[in-house]
């Protein structure tokens, strides 16, 4: 769209293209009348914010399923809205001679204003040799910034590795070439009041196009907040100017037959802008092309100016989340149940890469809260109340209520009795029901709250015995549920339900062909980040095709199995890489002579299945080469499933059964009826006070045995108990000889960090450390676990984590590991200098506890929720379903050129077969490297770990200690559940956000688990 079709459309107001086509029938409420026309194409009046001259983006743009009716209210306003507005506007400061200078040096960035929707990489800054260092300090005093001091992120050791038959793939990366000599200006903005992002937008764009001149004829990018990036300078280096936005008044009464609709009073914002740097995109260019020193940091106030740039036109026209955008355009809208529906979108991202700057770019979906009032949304999203409409006088519980204040706690809303532009957070509930409610108004009188909308607002609450909303902490401020509705545009913040997970899931879930469609689709449409005409105000360039580059596809490991006492080895030769153990044997069977079942719940024709079943696991167990005893030591107990909400109760029936097995139990099967959150207090039962291994499974899986059901139930009771399912043939000191070697053992680790759900403000984060106990198999892994501080990323007791683990493989392989190769899982790009720092610096110091003991340490971080796809270049897309591995790239692919990082030690590795959507690749990105690996070694090591997994007979999508230790933290997640929640009942009703309470420990391990892969 030129510029003059794109004026046009600007003034058009209609919401067609921005609003969501709603899924959701009508609700039973229906809007009076006379307001038909607030709802005829924009209902609630949340479209768009509409002028004369301008369409203004609303606060709250209808890209969701807009609400249903509220309940019947005379004469009642429409809900915040901007609608109708004329602005104005005034230019106060002008000339730049009268206006006094920064003494800020404009040639160098100050920091950002932080915006959460334009993180970028932290720069990466070895430190400098004494000569470097006083060629940094000589242009520090030519005005450019020294590199900050700081641990070395590890470089690029070759161009790349060189293994394995190359394929030509296509990455969702889209080359964005910029001149270096295109100056960016970046303006400081205070709004004043504050202002929403998207009033705040408006207003920006307002100011624009009302003072041309002012702005150098330049359309400035803006993140809605403090930061504005103009390609020129403005005209003067101080703007002020003020603006007047007539809003529907916010106090408003309605009296029966007043209503006009156009009560508004002008609500007047100043803005002020101030030069604060002019930034040079030399350095950016030099840095991507590798022209630069390899101290010099990445520029990152540079790519955040670009960042915001490319962000600017699809942030206009589609709701913001993180770095993603979701509009209609992007595929729309569907529910998935409880309050929620799910919103497909796409994801963008400006890094630099070995081919230069790459914007990633791809398909997104998520869960956002059903903008439907509040009593219709407790109806869907809670079981309990989902009659709600038809019981007007049911009251609460104590425990209905808590749990009506969690689903809607730090949700917004806007009510609907009266005109008003104010959002509201709920805070919480009022103890008492609406009818028992009283306030004490402006003049000092005691109101009934009833009493007071009968009169001011001659509307009649219906639902009196249910409480009110509280939307202060300080004060009394009470909302009736029934006149408030939850604003669209809000992400689903509490834990999806499994059918909720299921639904997001499949909405997301697109064949490589269908993402790849929507990708380029998004490039080439109307939201997308070429929709503007920042690409040209900016002097910049953006493909519109994905990156060509080349893969090469990692040949698999031979493996050793057992055949009836002897070693047999297997080649993984099918497509998707996956074995079977028809006539093998797993490559370690354990005996296990005691063990006992306990079923909770299940009808008597599921638990008249229980002795086939125990049969017919004994017998698969036996083909795998894994003795499981036909006879429990204690007959089958049949518990009720209220056993597993009394916490003494279950622990007594525990101790009972251990008892009866000599206190010698090593496995302990649990049948459940279904899932249960009992489930978390037998685990740490178990694992904590009584020392077994336990394997749950539930009824309905029993009703349909089949071989490859109680195979998997074999491998990882097999595991738990201290078996492994297979072996490298080829051990890893015969495929790496330079490095590794037989007579040198190594310990790999692996760690990560488990935090609560975003809406949980004080249960404590858990992180867990796992690490091999074997050499050269290094297939077995002990765990230990610790909480830490809520959120807290760093890992807190790694040093004493990693001792430990060291001290137990002391005692397995009778000396210390001469190395460590550490993964990490669940590290952000702009956490890596402190992960770093603080985190290789506590591995030092576990070390340190052993007299003269120093290994050399590989630390790599392993991300999986990064964006990055890959396409075979050349796949036929029409191939048939029988045919999809052709669709996906194969197992083994890896990509360490061109979309990688221009100077950093980091590969894509898809190590797993995609069998449903696209498969994404693990991105392993080397933070520090004194082993000194090259490309190809350290990529063989991790796929060949990848084969090692002991759950499953294929190779897993993550390198099996990050794997692990994920699981771990999951287990630990596990042991605090019963105190989060008996400490939010007792916390419920503060709702405070105040800084978190001291972490609870977790329970210590049993000794005799500890050693054992009982997470797995």
């Amino acid at each position: 769209m030129d510029e003059t079709q794109e004026s046009k459309a600007d003034k058009k107001c209609s919401t067609k293209a921005r609003t969501f086509r709603s899924p959701i029938r009508n609700h039973h409420h229906q809007l009076h009348p006379q307001l038909s026309h607030h709802s005829n194409n924009n209902q609630f009046g949340l479209g768009g914010l509409c002028s004369q001259t301008q369409c203004y983006q609303a606060y709250y743009p209808a890209l969701l399923p807009l609400p249903p009716p509220p309940p019947t209210l005379p004469h009642l306003a429409s809900p915040p809205s901007l609608s109708h507005s004329r602005t104005r506007n005034q230019c106060l400061l002008g000339s730049k001679s009268l206006v006094k200078k920064s003494s800020h040096n404009l040639n160098s960035p100050p920091p950002l204003a932080t915006s959460s929707e334009t993180q970028v990489p932290n720069a990466t800054v070895p430190p400098a040799p004494p000569r470097v260092q006083r060629q940094a300090n000589a242009k520090e005093e030519n005005g450019r910034r020294a590199p900050p001091e700081a641990v070395a992120i590890a470089r690029r050791p070759d161009s790349g590795g060189v293994e394995g038959l190359v394929i030509p793939l296509l990455a969702n990366h889209f080359l964005v070439q910029l001149d270096p000599n295109q100056r960016i200006y970046h303006y400081n903005v205070e709004i004043t009041p504050s202002a929403p992002r998207e009033v705040a937008r408006a207003i920006k764009r307002q100011l624009v196009k009302d003072n041309s001149a002012m702005f150098s004829g330049a359309r400035p990018a803006f993140d809605g907040r403090k930061n504005l990036f103009s390609p020129v300078e403005f005209q003067n280096d101080r703007l002020d100017f003020y603006v007047s936005l007539p809003i529907p008044a916010s106090k408003s009464t309605l009296p029966s037959g007043n209503s006009d609709g156009k009560h508004h009073k002008p609500k007047e914002f100043r803005i002020s802008m101030k030069l604060v740097s002019k930034l040079d995109g030399k350095g950016l260019s030099s840095y991507v092309s590798k022209e630069e020193d390899d101290w010099v940091p990445l520029p990152q106030d540079y790519l955040h100016a670009l960042d915001v740039v490319l962000r600017e036109s699809p942030a206009e026209k589609c709701i913001p989340m993180g770095r993603s955008m979701y509009s209609s355009s992007t595929g729309g809208s569907k529910e998935i149940g409880g309050g929620a529906v799910g919103v497909r979108g796409f994801f963008q991202s400006l890094r630099p890469t070995q081919q230069g700057l790459s914007l990633n770019v791809d398909f997104s979906v998520t869960a956002f809260h059903e903008s439907i009032g509040v009593i219709p949304y407790l109806e869907r999203r809670l079981e309990f109340l989902r009659d709600l409409s038809q019981r007007k006088s049911r009251s609460l519980s104590v425990e209905e209520r808590k749990e009506v204040e969690k689903a809607l706690k730090n949700i917004r809303i806007f009510v609907c009795h009266r005109e008003t532009v104010q959002r509201y957070r709920v805070y919480g509930l009022t103890e008492a029901p609406t009818e028992n409610l009283w306030f004490v108004n402006r003049d000092g009188k005691n109101l009934k709250l009833v009493s007071y909308f009968k009169n001011h607002y001659n509307y009649e609450i219906e639902f009196r015995y249910l409480p009110c909303l509280q939307t202060s902490r300080s004060k009394p401020c009470y909302l009736p549920m029934e006149l408030c509705v939850i604003c669209e545009g809000q992400k689903f913040l509490g834990k999806l339900s499994d059918d909720q997970t299921a639904r997001i899931l499949k909405m997301g879930c697109q064949r490589p062909k269908e993402r790849k469609a929507i990708i380029d689709g998004v490039m080439r449409g109307p939201v997308g980040p070429t929709s503007g005409n920042q690409e040209k105000e900016f002097n910049l360039q953006i493909s519109r095709e994905m990156t060509r580059v080349n893969g090469r596809i990692l040949q698999p490991p031979k493996l050793k199995l057992g055949e009836h006492g002897h070693i047999r080895n297997l080649v993984p030769s099918r497509p998707d890489r996956q074995w079977n153990l028809v006539d093998s044997h797993v490559f370690e069977g354990i005996r296990i002579e005691k063990w006992a079942l306990i079923s909770f719940g299940g009808t008597p024709d599921q638990k008249s299945s229980i002795s086939k079943f125990i049969l017919q696991l004994s017998q698969r167990c036996e083909q795998l080469g894994i003795h499981l005893s036909k006879n429990p030591v204690i007959t089958p107990q049949f518990e009720p499933n209220h056993v597993l909400n009394n916490v003494v109760l279950l622990e007594s029936k525990l101790k009972k059964i251990h008892k009866a097995a000599d206190n010698n139990l090593r496995l302990l099967l649990c049948i459940m009826e279904k899932k249960h959150k009992g489930y978390a207090d037998l685990k740490r039962i178990a694992e904590t006070t009584i020392g077994v291994v336990s394997q749950c499974c539930l009824y309905t899986n029993l009703g349909k045995l089949n071989s490859q059901f109680l195979a998997n139930l074999a491998l990882k009771i097999n595991a738990k108990v201290g078996g492994c399912t297979v072996a490298l043939y080829n051990s890893l000191p015969s495929q790496i000889p330079r490095l590794l070697h037989q007579n040198e053992p190594v310990i790999f680790m692996g760690a990560d960090v488990t935090h609560p759900h975003p809406l949980d403000d004080f249960s404590p984060s858990v992180a867990a450390v796992v690490g091999s106990m074997n050499w050269p198999a290094a297939n077995k892994y002990a765990s230990r676990m610790r909480s830490q501080t809520h959120r807290q990323e760093i890992i807190q007791d790694l040093g004493d984590m990693v001792g430990e683990l060291l001290d137990d493989f002391q005692l397995e392989v009778k000396e210390l590991p001469r190395r460590i190769i550490f993964f990490r899982d669940g590290v952000s790009e702009t956490q890596f200098h402190k992960v770093l720092k603080e985190e290789l610096l506590a591995i030092k110091k576990g070390c340190a506890r052993f007299p003269g003991y120093r290994p050399t340490v590989t630390f790599v971080v392993v991300q999986k929720r990064h964006h990055t796809r890959l396409f075979p270049e050349d796949a036929d897309f029409s191939s048939t379903k029988n045919q999809v591995f052709d669709e996906n790239i194969p197992p083994g692919t890896v990509v360490d050129t061109v979309i990688t990082h221009p100077r950093e030690f980091d590969f894509y590795l898809c190590s797993h077969s995609g069998v449903k959507g696209t498969s994404r690749p693990a991105h392993y990105h080397v933070l520090v490297d004194e082993n000194e690996f090259t490309s190809d070694e350290l990529q063989k090591l991790v796929y060949n770990l990848c084969y090692t997994f002991v759950r499953c007979t294929k190779p897993v999508s993550l390198v099996p200690p990050a794997y692990y230790a994920h699981l771990a933290a999951y287990r630990g997640r596990l042991y605090l559940e019963r105190s989060e929640m008996s400490a939010h009942a007792r916390n419920g009703s503060q709702l405070s956000r105040a800084a978190p309470p001291k972490a609870t420990p977790l329970p210590k391990l049993s000794e005799n688990v500890k050693k054992l892969m009982f997470y797995c």
